[in-house]
């Protein structure tokens, strides 16, 4: 195809204009994908601020909303007792250089069915690793508070890592409440509580707040990915003009 423009003209040739075709409604994608993720990142962090700045400690109970990433970092108190008879344990934990597990405890709602997964800390793990570490409550009755966190991520799930071992504890890989729920026949809630640092029957916990890239730095790369469509269409034009004496 070519447009004539005076002693100039436009020549789009088929391999290079379906090439061009190809690649700027990518590179566009690619920097509006970032610009949406820059705004959740804002929305994510907002929330993640007010959770850690409220000095209101709300009392968990089932008819509460389980939107986690509202919930994500509220203090939170609950009445009930620890299901001592039923613990998992999260495998592959590093604390301070060492492997171990996160110990997880249910714990069911003081009148309810409903149980919510205690975080109870990191404990080390056994030099024999067949040998499980003591994680028995001395008092199963409480009243605890902590704050609500999603379970811990991994970087790469490998198959069948959401699933329990049999017998007590269990031991996985990553948590999947409602496969956890089903193990132990009564509803869980789909966040943890990580125990608060002065309260007994806990392990090691030095709970972190998540660090995320920063929205700026998304936006950041939408630029680049914007300037990168703008570079091609330059160099697309530049090689498709041509004088005609040529």
């Amino acid at each position: 195809m070519i447009f004539k423009i005076g002693r100039y003209s436009l020549t789009f040739k088929k391999g290079t204009t379906l090439a061009y075709c190809c690649l700027l409604p990518l590179l566009m994608a690619l920097g509006m994908w970032q610009l949406g993720r820059s705004e959740e990142k804002k929305i994510f962090l907002e929330q993640q601020e007010q959770g850690r700045a409220s000095v209101e400690v709300m009392q968990l109970s089932s008819a509460v909303d389980i939107d986690v990433g509202v919930l994500r970092y509220k203090k939170v108190q609950v009445a009930g007792h620890y299901d001592q008879a039923h613990q998992f344990l999260i495998d592959n934990q590093i604390s301070g250089g060492k492997a171990g597990y996160f110990v997880l405890t249910p714990f069911v709602l003081e009148g309810e069915a409903t149980a919510v997964l205690v975080n109870r800390g990191w404990v080390p793990l056994n030099k024999i690793r067949s040998v499980l570490p003591d994680i028995q409550l001395k008092s199963q009755q409480a009243q605890i508070s902590g704050r609500i966190n999603q379970f811990p991520a991994v970087g790469i799930k490998l198959a069948g890592a959401e699933i329990p071992t049999e017998g007590w504890p269990s031991v996985l890989q990553v948590v999947d409440s409602q496969i956890l729920a089903k193990k132990l026949e009564y509803p869980l809630f789909p966040f943890q509580i990580e125990l608060d640092k002065d309260l007994p029957e806990g392990f090691g916990r030095e709970w972190q707040t998540t660090t995320i890239m920063l929205p700026e730095q998304h936006t950041a790369y939408a630029v680049q990915w914007f300037a990168l469509a703008f570079t091609l269409t330059i160099l697309f034009i530049g090689y498709s003009f041509k004088r005609n004496d040529d």
